[in-house]
């Protein structure tokens, strides 16, 4: 299956072996999540390393490890499309972080809508009662 055929198709297939694969790569890494504080809407999935963690939090820009490119990755930084961090949050168990954040470009998600926009977050589709994706409107930012 393509990178295309994944991220646009309708067919859901759940990568059930992802937190096995990146178990494997012997990296100490954390999920962490991005939520825009303006609209609660949570716009993407990412996880974090000690390294990168103190990298996000000295430029308050959302910074992963990329376990696709097996990099540090600040996202947007090629695009123009940053996660500005208001705030950082650690859940109870502290094995996850969560950034607040403010978005300062189109969207956060490296997908393009189908007018070639970034995507506003990861989450674009929903699960339809027959098993099937459907890519969901994006809501009109002032931008657009």
């Amino acid at each position: 299956m393509s990178q295309a055929e994944l991220e646009e198709g309708k067919e859901l297939r759940l990568d059930f072996n992802k937190l096995n694969d990146i178990a494997a790569t012997g990296k100490d890494l954390i999920p962490a999540i991005v939520q825009d504080t303006e609209t609660g809407e949570v716009l993407m999935l990412g996880y974090v390393n000690k390294e990168v963690l103190e990298t996000a939090l000295d430029e308050q820009c959302v910074t992963f490890w990329s376990t696709w490119r097996d990099e540090v990755w600040i996202v947007g930084k090629n695009t123009g499309d940053t996660l500005r961090i208001i705030e950082t949050r650690v859940n109870c168990e502290q094995t996850a972080i969560l950034f607040l954040v403010r978005l300062s470009g189109g969207g956060a998600c490296h997908t393009k809508s189908a007018n070639g926009k970034s995507r506003l977050g990861c989450f674009y589709r929903r699960l339809t009662p027959d098993g099937l994706l459907e890519i969901i409107p994006q809501p009109k930012k002032e931008t657009d």
